[in-house]
């Protein structure tokens, strides 16, 4: 295969995928899923890709063998995710703890990292290579929770890739997993934070009553409002100088406001500006507010890996977005993520179980999640931390998320991928330039691939 932009010509040889069950006699049991779990928008499967420079203190180590072996090992612990998900009435998914095992497959690339090219760096136009899919593994109900893939690579570094079904666990959760099977790799006994399961902790009450006012949810159409054949994905770095310039723009009224807030306003705007919607179009941006040591007391307990929660949501007509200064969006993000409370909390999920676990409205949306936090280039399997870690690319249109990159310059910052149409695209980038002069997508070899800068 050939790397667009690039001269490299590389082949990924897999072997068969075989199940890895735990290592040891788990539990037959059902645990239901909370009633965020289950939600529609979360009956999915969600990639992440950590990329692994070769050690030479561990010469002769094998990752594939010492992953597969650990993962073995976690899957005790977690042993819901060796199940698979049974539907039972009014949606409600349950899963099975079979033992079944998840999917592994083992894979040798012929290139190496310092001479890769764009083959891996954001947005990872190659993923389906290293995160191979197996016929009919992509269900929801009645199929393995995890895949994952490690593929070696000529020079002894190695990509290490994982797909989830994302009701079973989100981003902190499936982190929380990896470190698990990072320490058993390295000669642990147990991870350092046992799992918690406790799904009962966000469900609804009953009766379910809804609370408060849930936009998130509304009764509007779900369609995809464009065609999925003429995608490009792209992905841009923000640094601290991309950061600075974007603070400039918040006047002096509004209080110090976050990495997230501000530049989350900033691709909102600019992504409606390029989408030319009906200006009466509501805009939707939504972003996940992860619930984990928010309140006092807790709500969730410490080791709880399923999805710890809750969408927050701004809204704007097309128009006003359009035409107000940045800080417009800012101040609508901010007054959004001042609305999470307990009882929010709770009225989300009783919301859902009365609408019958619905997708957000589509049309209008825009997701992004920031993981920048959750730890995942530290997940370190005996070779030293991850160049890259964590979700490969947006979802198509709807999802973009914020990662944790180094960049050629040895800056810190975070990459950003984002999918749009292709005319959408060259819009969305001359938008963007206007508020940061420095903005591109990612060139050829951006990613510190060979430890120097």
């Amino acid at each position: 295969m050939k790397s667009p932009a690039s001269s490299i010509i590389f082949k990924v040889n897999r072997r068969e995928p075989e199940l890895i069950a735990p290592s040891k006699p788990t539990p037959h049991e059902f645990k239901p899923l909370s009633d965020i779990d289950d939600q529609e928008s979360l009956r999915c499967h969600i990639p992440a890709i950590q990329i692994y420079r070769h050690d030479s203190s561990i010469q002769g180590k094998d990752p594939v063998k010492v992953i597969r072996e650990a993962l073995a090992k976690a899957l005790v612990f977690y042993y819901p995710f060796a199940g698979r998900l049974r539907e039972g009435p009014k949606r409600k998914l349950t899963v099975e703890c079979t033992g079944e095992g998840v999917w592994f497959i083992e894979a040798d690339a012929d290139f190496e990292l310092e001479h890769s090219g764009n083959v891996l760096q954001p947005p990872f136009h190659f993923l389906d290579e290293f995160l191979s899919d197996v016929p009919d593994s992509n269900g929801i109900i009645n199929c393995p929770l995890l895949l994952v893939q490690v593929t070696r690579l000529k020079c002894g570094g190695f990509v290490f890739a994982l797909r989830r079904n994302h009701t079973m666990a989100d981003n902190p959760g499936i982190v929380q997993f990896m470190t698990a099977v990072r320490e058993l790799a390295r000669g642990e006994h147990s991870p350092s934070i046992l799992p918690v399961w406790e799904r009962q902790v966000l469900s609804a009450r009953n009766p379910p009553m809804t609370t408060c006012i849930h936009r998130e949810y509304d009764d509007f159409t779900t369609k995809t409002p464009f065609p999925l054949d003429d995608l490009v994905h792209q992905a841009f770095f923000f640094g601290p100088n991309e950061i600075a310039t974007l603070r400039s723009y918040a006047p002096l009224h509004i209080p110090r406001c976050t990495t997230m807030e501000i530049v989350t306003a900033c691709l909102w705007k600019c992504r409606t500006i390029a989408l030319q919607p009906n200006p009466l179009l509501e805009m939707r941006l939504l972003f996940p507010n992860n619930i984990r040591n928010k309140f006092t007391p807790e709500l969730i307990p410490k080791g709880y890996y399923g999805n710890g929660f809750i969408l927050s949501v701004a809204i704007s007509t097309a128009k006003e977005l359009v035409k107000n200064p940045l800080f417009y969006a800012l101040e609508l993000i901010r007054k959004a993520k001042t609305e999470m409370t307990r009882e929010y909390v709770q009225s989300t999920a009783d919301t859902l179980v009365i609408k019958g676990r619905p997708l957000f409205p589509v049309e209008g949306a825009y997701v992004i999640s920031d993981v920048r936090n959750l730890g995942s280039r530290e997940v370190d399997f005996g070779w030293g931390k991850a160049l890259y870690g964590g979700p490969p690319k947006s979802f198509p249109i709807l999802i973009s998320h914020f990662v944790a990159f180094e960049n050629r310059k040895g800056e810190n910052g975070f990459v950003v991928p984002i999918c749009l149409p292709a005319q959408v695209m060259e819009r969305f980038v001359k938008e963007l330039q206007i508020l940061l002069p420095t903005a591109k997508p990612f060139n050829d070899g951006e990613l510190a691939i060979d430890g120097h800068h």
